[in-house]
């Protein structure tokens, strides 16, 4: 999973790159790529936790974290066809992630 949600940060950055630069795809481009990154670095976290509730309280944060991606990332709804490619399956990606982390939570 670290791999794979580092793979998710990456991703997302590399798709910001790519937009179009106005007001709004600057600022909520700031937001995808903190939310996402953060996604991975709260992973690392919960691996690293002290007891069965920090590691759930991390994995929450982690599934928040994925929800506010997916989110971010469907504010961009104005792009080319090829962009538009690219920014669903970074939506697939958070969602898929999010579930993840349910499952995680539900366990404990």
């Amino acid at each position: 999973m670290e791999e794979r949600t580092a793979l998710f940060a990456k991703n997302v950055r590399a798709f910001v790159r790519k937009l179009p630069k106005s007001i709004i795809s600057i600022e909520d481009g700031r937001q995808v790529v903190r939310s996402s990154g953060s996604v991975g670095a709260n992973y690392i976290e919960a691996n690293e936790s002290l007891s069965k509730k920090d590691f759930v309280v991390r994995a929450k944060i982690c599934r928040k974290e994925a929800k506010e991606s997916r989110y971010w990332l469907q504010m961009f709804d104005d792009l080319p066809p090829g962009l538009l490619g690219e920014r669903d399956k970074l939506i697939q990606e958070s969602t898929e992630l999010l579930r993840i982390f349910s499952a995680m939570i539900a366990k404990f």
